[in-house]
């Protein structure tokens, strides 16, 4: 269960089990509670994912009211009286106040200005929607909620991981995906640190163009080379249930976080092996062979952002031959993993697009066509192997 609807489901299923007589209204007021969320909003934040401690405490709720056997309101109720907040056996309603939400909602709103402000000073080009995401993670509600509507105290201890979470951005320049930990591809969760590169929404791209190639094939075999944190590998494998993928990469570390990502995505289609390039690939048959390589040129590299320089690995982000390398390595020998008529997809630089389709020809593709991102920018580049 990691998400929303799914431990939706899994609680009504268990109240069901032990007859209680309204059992997805129980489960609702639960997880409600737990995630600080109106029941209503539930199904508008059904893909949120859920950490260990929230998960938890919805079980925890769960069997406790199962053991009691009574419903969530009463339960509440009951834990009141336990913590003394009765007056002659009745319960001491909580104190309310009107502006109370709305003071917490000014502190909020004052607390969020303040913190974009800070990342502007520091130079954070997105300061906005990175301040939110922080935000969204700590304070556990999704980001539509949380500048529509929320109106509770944030905590000191919420604070001061928002503070923190803040400098590591603002001041040590540490991109928001390795603060937080994770990065969201193509609709799946994946877990990131410095030993791999942040996936890229442009990326998305190139795996939806190797979907379509995929069309009409009934059990696709894929080769991934250099595979990273696993993003393509992964969501290609999710996307074409009946694919076997093969993802390699030459760094252990990187390995460990794809197989990572692999058992928390349950791609059970989908393996991951040490190989530089193709070295270690005893398979021959592959339909499609897509790779995300290094292409940047060295004299390129010095000029990138200072937090990609500072924690992104150079190693998935440089190539000798003005940045060719791997388009060289990986066209020549290609056709001896893919079938006839197997494809060959590459993401590219902004310039290159002509050159590798050249070296693409050299090595026996044809229909080879270049693709551009939303930006107008090279992004892609597959043809198809004549032989």
């Amino acid at each position: 269960m990691k998400n929303l609807l799914d431990i939706l489901r899994w609680s009504e299923e268990y109240f069901k089990k032990y007859s209680f007589s309204k059992p997805r209204l129980e489960a609702e007021k639960v997880i409600s509670h737990v995630l600080s969320i109106d029941r209503i909003l539930l199904y508008a934040e059904y893909d949120r994912p859920l950490i260990d401690d929230e998960r938890m405490k919805i079980k925890k709720y769960i069997l406790q009211m199962i053991k009691k056997k009574i419903g969530f309101d009463e339960f509440l109720r009951e834990e009141k009286i336990k913590n003394g907040k009765t007056e002659n056996n009745k319960i001491i309603p909580e104190p309310h106040n009107e502006n109370t939400g709305k003071i917490y909602r000014k502190e909020f709103l004052e607390l969020l200005t303040k913190s974009i402000i800070y990342l502007k000073k520091h130079g954070s080009k997105e300061a906005k929607l990175d301040v939110e995401h922080v935000f969204s993670y700590i304070l556990k509600v999704s980001r539509m909620e949380m500048t529509l509507r929320f109106e509770r105290e944030i905590t000191e201890a919420e604070k001061k991981e928002i503070r923190e979470m803040l400098v590591e951005i603002g001041k040590n320049k540490r991109p928001l995906q390795y603060v937080l930990g994770f990065e969201e591809f193509y609709g799946y969760k994946f877990y990131v640190d410095e030993s791999v590169l942040i996936p890229r929404s442009e990326t998305e791209l190139l795996v939806e163009r190797c979907i379509k190639l995929m069309d009409g094939i009934e059990e696709p075999k894929v080769l991934d080379i250099g595979s990273g944190s696993g993003a393509i590998s992964i969501s290609l494998g999710k996307e074409l249930p009946k694919s076997m993928v093969l993802g390699v990469d030459i760094s252990e570390k990187a390995l460990k976080i794809a197989n990572k990502n692999k058992i928390e995505n349950n791609a059970t289609n989908v393996k991951f092996i040490k190989s530089d390039v193709m070295k270690g690939v005893e398979y021959k048959k592959f339909n499609l062979i897509v790779s995300n390589p290094p292409y940047i040129p060295d004299y390129e590299y010095e000029v990138l952002e200072e937090k990609v320089l500072k924690y992104e690995p150079k190693l998935a982000l440089t190539a000798p031959n003005n940045g060719l390398y791997f388009y060289e390595e990986i066209s020549k020998n290609a056709p001896d993993h893919l079938i006839k008529g197997g494809y060959l997809a590459f993401e590219i630089g902004y310039n290159q697009g002509e050159v590798v389709k050249k070296i693409m020809e050299k090595n026996d593709f044809l229909n080879i066509g270049v693709y551009y991102d939303y930006a107008e920018h090279e992004r892609m580049v597959i043809g198809k192997l004549n032989r």
